[in-house]
């Protein structure tokens, strides 16, 4: 049985286990390799986020990780004033340090939670989500957290998610995670398939792109884009309107 969301990881423990896994969020050639099509998803969502979202001037990335997607939207925005968030003070460290060394000059971090931090509303005008939102629990902590989230960009900004997804039929649900499995399996053999399985069993509660989608329309976006999809990951995103 999967584990309920009341007994999911607390977000210490989620950081906790990214304190201790941060060369693995390292490498902008190939991004997270357990994650499908890493990428192509960082480049779709960057090379989106840069078509759609005129002028670039600041950026967020909500669980930055050690900072993959930033480094690569400053590729095509190099003068853009960049905040980063995280849980984890040693993902930060990274991504502040690989950020400075392509160049970057305006960095600011902040270690938390990004619901509970106290962010300017409409100062945002590309927002980056990657493998972070997968965390959110019940059905109200993703309304209130895309509301902020919305809240946040300016008019005519946008946001670029890259995550984990399920979906809503139960029989397309078995057939992606087992070809995932398969694809994990081609990475490190079974051990390596139970070992993914289990912490995303006891850290995530991922939902349907659908869902998101929706949701990302209900609090007020007024055009979405599906840009990727592959098995259990997608890449997606939101403008706002101006």
């Amino acid at each position: 049985m999967p584990t309920p969301l009341s007994e999911k990881s607390t977000l210490h423990e989620i950081k906790t286990r990214f304190d201790d896994d941060v060369e693995r969020f390292s490498n902008l050639d190939t991004g997270q390799t357990s994650t499908i099509d890493a990428p192509l998803a960082m480049e779709l969502i960057t090379q989106s986020a840069f078509n759609a979202t005129q002028p670039i001037d600041t950026i967020l990335d909500i669980g930055c990780g050690a900072g993959n997607n930033t480094l690569k939207l400053l590729e095509l925005a190099p003068y853009a004033a960049t905040d980063l968030i995280d849980l984890s003070e040693p993902m930060l460290e990274k991504a502040k340090e690989r950020i400075s060394a392509a160049g970057g000059s305006k960095i600011r971090t902040f270690q938390g939670d990004f619901r509970t931090l106290p962010l300017e509303e409409e100062s945002y005008d590309v927002v980056l989500a990657a493998a972070v939102l997968h965390h959110l629990r019940e059905d109200a902590d993703w309304e209130s957290a895309f509301r902020k989230i919305y809240s946040i960009i300016k008019p005519g900004g946008s946001i670029w998610i890259t995550d984990l997804v399920v979906q809503e039929n139960d029989k397309v649900y078995e057939l992606m995670w087992e070809r995932y499995g398969r694809y994990l399996e081609s990475l490190g053999g079974k051990a390596y398939r139970e070992k993914v399985f289990a912490y995303v069993d006891k850290e995530d509660s991922p939902r349907p792109v659908t869902y998101q989608l929706d949701l990302l329309r209900k609090v007020g976006f007024s055009q979405v884009e599906i840009l990727h999809k592959n098995s259990v990951f997608a890449a997606f995103g939101a403008i706002k309107g101006s």
